[in-house]
């Protein structure tokens, strides 16, 4: 599901959680969503959305002096060369095929992307690394984690061998922040998405 609307025409899910406020709260006439961040279409996993343009200025400020954590779980079936690491790429995104390119130097129009990994587990030949980004580029796990050797499952565009339909298994597990108004530490877990792969790992 896409988190925004685009040229596709598809209902977002900031469509459908203007009307859940509308119908919960009784409110008359248009309401007001702020789109806090997004993720890739075929990615699950924790969306925050702000309700008032107050709360969005707040988290915006957030997300961009990075006082956010985000973590993300990620289904590899190939076990990384180091149980965990750093992984630090330049990344160019392409607007017309909508794909990522990455270097592992300077490049010019690429952008510096870093982000770090650790396995957490292996069941059925799965690998469930838990990935902490430090930067937050366009399909930056998707592409840095495929770089390394190790494609996200269903991840077609970036090298998986097998595709699951619309969705790959790249989960945003997590995210940690301080809240701007209670001034105390938040986070919001998402469960993980009901299908055969994640089962072993819930």
């Amino acid at each position: 599901m896409l988190v925004q609307g685009d040229e596709t025409g598809d209902e977002p899910l900031s469509e459908k959680v203007k009307a859940y406020i509308k119908s919960k709260y009784k409110k008359e006439g248009a309401v007001f969503l702020g789109v806090v961040h997004r993720l890739d279409r075929p990615v699950s996993g924790v969306v925050i959305f702000a309700r008032t343009s107050k709360a969005l200025e707040r988290m915006n400020a957030l997300f961009k002096n990075r006082e956010t954590q985000k973590t993300y779980w990620a289904l590899v079936n190939k076990k990384p060369a180091k149980e965990q690491a750093a992984l630090i790429h330049w990344l160019k995104k392409n607007e017309q095929t909508n794909t990522v390119t990455h270097f592992s130097s300077e490049t010019h129009g690429a952008l510096k992307s870093e982000l770090s990994y650790r396995v957490l587990m292996e069941q059925n030949n799965l690998f469930l690394l838990e990935v902490l980004p430090i930067t937050g580029r366009s399909h930056q796990i998707r592409v840095q984690l495929s770089a390394m050797g190790c494609p996200i499952l269903g991840d077609l565009k970036y090298g998986s061998a097998k595709g699951l339909g619309k969705s790959i298994c790249l989960h945003a597990r997590a995210l940690k922040f301080l809240h701007p108004v209670k001034k105390t530490e938040t986070e919001i877990l998402a469960e993980l998405p009901a299908s055969e792969f994640w089962k072993p790992f819930s």
